[in-house]
């Protein structure tokens, strides 16, 4: 069955034609994806305000199950610099118990998603949105990174975007020389060493090489065990928090942005993935695997984890085809930290500041955010609301709102598309359609006492007042009502008792309704209630010349031949936009 197939990982499809030299070069991506995910592991738990194993944990076991269940070839998940806002703020309301339960929750919300098909729904989050809060995530990453950067001695950061603005600039004159020069030799490595190698990750030679500078030199700066203490490599027990109803509740919206980031994120990686190896990838799998993800790793301790676009694309350039070099990036991540992760504590926070900052100027997607400044007026706006509110208040609000926005500026620009016209108060008016279009009313003999109106654009809640204004508008009570509907996509609930309230008002005045031209979906939602009953069967025309005929019938008049000149109209699935044209 389809359904079945879309469920399927795609490790299970790809192990079925595997052979040894995909195999090594697989492992060969592994190595370098997980090498490149060591540094920015550590970096995003400590952005996110918990400690530097919480990162290594959720890349190790998040990132195995992802790969191993998902429905990408090649997407690598892990922690990424799109929940540091969130997560931060869970942390500093929560606790890192309040953070277990909602990356938890957010877990079961994904794989509901996955299991109800919902994959392909991500589409519907507007460009402006995404932008918006993408840019403001940036932008937060960067201002809580200064601190580090300059080595500024002051306490723990305010959540705040502005209060931390105004601490940086209270503590402005505790600059550490030493931890510019180390972020700065860092900054470069990491915009120079590409050129040299791009074997060798440039994140783990800045990390190397900083951390043998302070301590070779004996700088005096703050490393992650200075600040953290010992890290503890080994992977713990799983534990369930145990939290209050009222926590709990207080989790669930969240709990719903770590799922919606989650989920907008992975499969946009897995979008920009596909194009790169020519592949198409089951979303609806992919939301699975990352609900899994998200389940299990906060049982040992991990934070939410999503598909990592950056490390997903190296990955791909290293050669990484099928789930097993994500697997592969999970296990060398694991060897690392069970071998080498005490000497983490030796790296400088410095040089963990400078990787973030380049990770939030590539994230900022600057120069899109500019373009975008150009789109229509209610892009505009939908885009600097969210960016502005993920900045100053917090990024559930942003995405809620942005959303909501960007629908009710939608159905704005649906409502002017939608019109309702008197085609025969314009008879005598020549349109330039008049000699294109064969269908056109005017080409028609219309008898007196009846009044065609015809209903351009989609009939839902934004059009129906005009509908039922513009009908209530009518000078004179014509015998006969034709409603053409040729150009009506589609029909919602409102629009539905928009014309139930016109049927009815038509009939205590002695009116016939007549419609005609109906397309397929609005013509099943008339047939679902009871208006089809009203109206009646023998009213329902699919074109304007039966309509017309059947007016004549109903007036005592003979009945008309239809024109040569005339095309039969076919209900369609989809119909063209509607497009208002007056008059015809």
């Amino acid at each position: 069955m389809p359904g079945a197939v879309v469920l399927v990982p795609k490790l299970f499809t790809t192990l079925k034609t595997y052979d040894r030299p995909q195999l090594v070069r697989d492992v060969t991506a592994g190595v370098i994806v997980g090498i490149v995910a060591l540094p920015l592991a550590i970096a995003f738990a400590i952005a996110s305000g918990v400690t530097p194993e919480r990162g290594l944990f959720t890349a190790i076991i998040a990132g195995f199950l992802i790969s191993a269940l998902g429905g990408s070839r090649v997407q690598i998940g892990g922690p990424t610099g799109a929940f540091v806002v969130i997560v931060y703020g869970i942390v500093q309301r929560y606790g890192v118990e309040g953070l277990t339960v909602a990356t938890i929750m957010a877990g079961l919300i994904l794989m509901i998603l996955g299991f109800a098909r919902f994959g392909g729904a991500i589409k519907f989050v507007p460009i402006p949105v995404t932008i918006g809060f993408t840019s403001g995530i940036a932008l937060i990453i960067l201002s809580s990174q200064i601190k580090d950067l300059l080595g500024l001695r002051m306490g723990s950061l305010p959540a705040d975007f502005v209060d931390k603005l105004r601490a940086y600039a209270a503590h402005s004159g505790s600059v550490n020389t030493y931890a510019v020069a180390v972020a700065g030799g860092c900054l470069a490595i990491l915009w120079l060493w590409p050129l040299v190698s791009r074997r060798i990750p440039a994140p783990f030679v800045a990390l190397i090489a900083a951390t043998l500078a302070v301590r070779i030199f004996h700088l005096p700066l703050e490393t992650i065990g200075s600040r953290f203490g010992v890290i503890h490599a080994s992977l713990p027990a799983p534990a369930i928090p145990e939290i209050g109803w009222g926590t709990l509740r207080g989790l669930v919206a969240p709990a719903f942005t770590i799922a919606m980031l989650g989920a907008i994120e992975s499969l946009l990686s897995a979008v920009v993935a596909d194009g790169m190896i020519g592949s198409k990838h089951r979303s609806n799998m992919e939301l699975v695997a990352q609900g899994a993800a998200n389940i299990v790793s906060p049982l040992f301790g991990g934070i939410p984890a999503t598909g990592a676009i950056a490390r997903t694309a190296t990955n791909v350039k290293n050669g990484g085809r099928t789930p097993i070099a994500g697997i592969a990036h999970a296990v060398t991540l694991l060897l690392i930290s069970l071998f080498f992760g005490r000497w983490a504590g030796l790296i400088p926070m410095a040089a963990l500041a400078a990787i973030l900052m380049v990770v939030a100027y590539h994230m900022s997607e600057w120069r899109t955010f500019l373009s975008e400044l150009r789109a229509p007026k209610s892009d505009v706006v939908v885009l600097v609301v969210t960016f502005l509110l993920t900045v100053v208040v917090d990024l559930t609000v942003a995405i809620g709102v942005g959303m909501v926005l960007a629908a009710f500026l939608f159905m704005r620009r649906m409502a002017e598309v939608s019109n309702v016209s008197a085609v025969t108060r314009e008879l005598e008016e020549e349109g330039d359609d008049y000699d294109t279009d064969p269908n056109a009313v005017r080409r028609r003999q219309v008898p007196a006492g009846v009044e065609v109106y015809e209903v351009n654009g989609p009939f839902f809640f934004g059009a129906a007042e005009a509908f039922k204004d513009t009908l209530h508008d009518i000078a004179r009570r014509p015998r006969i009502l034709i409603i053409r509907m040729r150009n009506v996509p589609a029909v919602d609930s409102t629009g539905l008792h928009a014309l139930a309230d016109v049927v009815r008002r038509s009939r205590a005045e002695g009116t016939l309704i007549l419609i005609s031209d109906i397309h397929a979906q609005p013509l099943f939602a008339l047939s679902r209630s009871d208006l089809l009953d009203q109206i009646g069967d023998e009213n329902l025309f699919g074109n304007i010349d039966d309509a017309l005929n059947r007016a004549r019938e109903h007036l005592g008049l003979e009945k008309v031949e239809r024109p040569a000149f005339a095309t039969p109209t076919v209900a369609r699935e989809t119909p063209a936009a509607g497009i208002p044209v007056t008059g015809s």
